[in-house]
């Protein structure tokens, strides 16, 4: 055994205890010991000296063995104990076991005690890995629970806040002269473009948000948010940088990493109201593959890993079980929405990596994410395309989409634009029209997810009738399926519901002039 361990001895001859400990580092085995004899002072040692192993006499002056069993049982059930006793006798050894004892040895024949406390660790070992691993199971199969219903409630909501705010643009142009009624709608449109923030809270912690990954220069990010982060975390908490001397690429969303930054310095702030110190820094790490970590999110290969380290307040083990949970937060009500740290993790996720994280009360919080590290292989970043010109035109679109009130808006916002319509309500639909419409279809306009035929298919199927047709994805989340490689080579672009009427159009007006 190469590690040192803990080793309470319960025994009120420091004789015995001196043999009991000789004979342990004789069979090569370290640790630091205590010796106690009474019930109080076995349980003051549970909780300060917090054994590894115990080691019992059976009978003692003021308790028997089975009381000290019975208290280490009820404080630390877990901590392997060990009898050591010349008057033990069969009939009571068995009924020590039955109450939860590891193992007895009976003193002058103390020959296989290192031996027993060595299984006794190696067992107690094993079990607490095993109950680790359920454990991030369990709680890993929680978090794909959660994200599944915060997707689907996200995307529901989209389509009812993209029909809101869209007929609240609409009024607005209209009602110009009415300068109330105007004030009224405005204040509408912003309740609807903030609820549209928490939606998108919602996707990146399901991570079922549109991402547009590129390859990004983490430490030139970094570098990049300095200003920004001084501006948030104010006078009296200082920041420092320490950044890998290498390039240190990732294949990821530029918008999205900027959000995991950030999210991350406020709450190191947060946890620092008397000010304290954030550190930002980047390196390179390489992990082994280990099956058993999948479950947690885990896996082996090449990491740009990103850590923020803050001397603030720290944090318990029970906030760290419930930390990336949407809707769970530790600040005062009204101080946060609870979505920052889930937001993160979703992102995260979504880009192929996952956050590890080390706090203690009183003692700060050290966050790491960790990103694959970036093949040449990103999408290229769709900033570089060319500007477009105006948002009107008259080209052919065929538009789907399941929701009758998002379908009527954009065709509103479609025709009043000049484009000539052809709609449908389900991506079957959609497919039966473009078979018999003999005139060129320039455009496909679908949502993604419909009973049925999702978008992914109907686009695919649509470019086989019409090669040559570009495709806009308006979509109240990402579907897998989207992700096609064939799909990719139709220059699929996408829209995040809730948009507003200008954006819409924009982007539209953009994949038909894209070279």
């Amino acid at each position: 055994m190469s590690r040192s361990f803990s080793l309470l001895l319960v025994e009120d001859s420091p004789e015995d205890a001196e043999l009991e400990e000789r004979e342990l580092r004789q069979a090569g085995l370290s640790f630091r010991s205590h010796r106690v004899e009474t019930p109080e002072a076995l349980r003051r040692a549970l909780r300060e000296f917090k054994p590894d192993v115990i080691i019992s006499d059976y009978q003692l002056p003021h308790m028997n063995g089975l009381d000290a069993l019975r208290i280490v049982r009820e404080v630390a059930p877990e901590t392997p104990f060990l009898f050591v006793s010349g008057t033990i006798g069969e009939e009571q050894a068995t009924e020590s076991l039955k109450r939860g004892a590891t193992d007895y040895v009976v003193k002058g024949r103390q020959g296989g005690l290192a031996a027993k406390v060595e299984r006794a660790l190696s067992e107690f070992q094993d079990r607490t890995e095993r109950r680790e691993l359920e454990e991030q199971l369990r709680q890993s199969q929680k978090m794909e629970a959660i994200g599944r219903l915060a997707g689907g409630i996200a995307h529901d909501f989209n389509n009812l806040l993209t029909v809101i705010n869209g007929y609240s643009e609409l009024l607005l142009e209209r009602l110009k002269d009415n300068a109330d009624a105007k004030a009224d709608l405005e204040q509408i449109l912003g309740a609807g473009r903030r609820a549209a923030g928490l939606t998108r809270q919602l996707l990146a912690f399901s991570r079922k948000q549109v991402s547009q990954p590129v390859l990004v220069d983490l430490n030139e990010l970094v570098s990049g948010l300095v200003r920004m982060i001084e501006r948030i975390l104010g006078e009296d908490i200082s920041l420092t940088l320490q950044l890998e001397a290498q390039p240190s690429r990732v294949s990821a969303d530029p918008g999205h990493l900027e959000q995991v930054i950030l999210n991350l310095v406020v709450n190191a702030r947060d946890a620092m109201p008397l000010g304290g110190k954030i550190v930002l820094e980047t390196r390179h790490a390489r992990l082994g593959e280990d099956p058993s970590r999948e479950s947690g999110g885990r896996t082996g290969g090449s990491f740009v890993v990103l850590r923020v380290s803050d001397t603030g307040t720290g944090m318990s083990q029970e906030t760290l079980d419930h930390l990336f949970e949407p809707f769970f937060t530790t600040k005062e009500l009204g101080k946060g929405t609870g979505l920052g740290l889930s937001t993160v993790h979703g992102i995260v996720r979504q880009s192929g990596g996952h956050v590890e994280v080390r706090s203690e009360v009183g003692k700060g919080t050290q966050f790491e994410v960790f990103l694959p590290m970036g093949k040449d292989t990103a999408l290229p970043d769709p900033q570089t395309r060319p500007p477009t010109a105006g948002t009107r035109g008259s080209e052919t679109i065929l538009f789907a989409e399941d929701s009758d009130t998002v379908r009527h808006l954009c065709e509103k916002i479609l025709q009043s634009a000049g484009y000539q319509l052809l709609t449908s309500s389900s991506g079957t639909e959609a497919l039966s029209i473009a078979k018999e419409f003999r005139s060129p279809i320039h455009l496909l306009v679908t949502d993604t997810v419909m009973p049925g035929m999702g978008g992914a298919e109907l686009a695919l199927e649509v470019s086989r009738i019409c090669p040559g047709v570009r495709v806009l994805f308006i979509t109240g989340y990402t579907d897998r399926s989207i992700e096609d490689l064939e799909l990719r080579k139709l220059g699929v672009a996408f829209l995040q519901k809730p948009f507003s009427k200008e954006a819409f159009l924009e982007k539209v007006r953009e994949v038909l002039d894209a070279p």
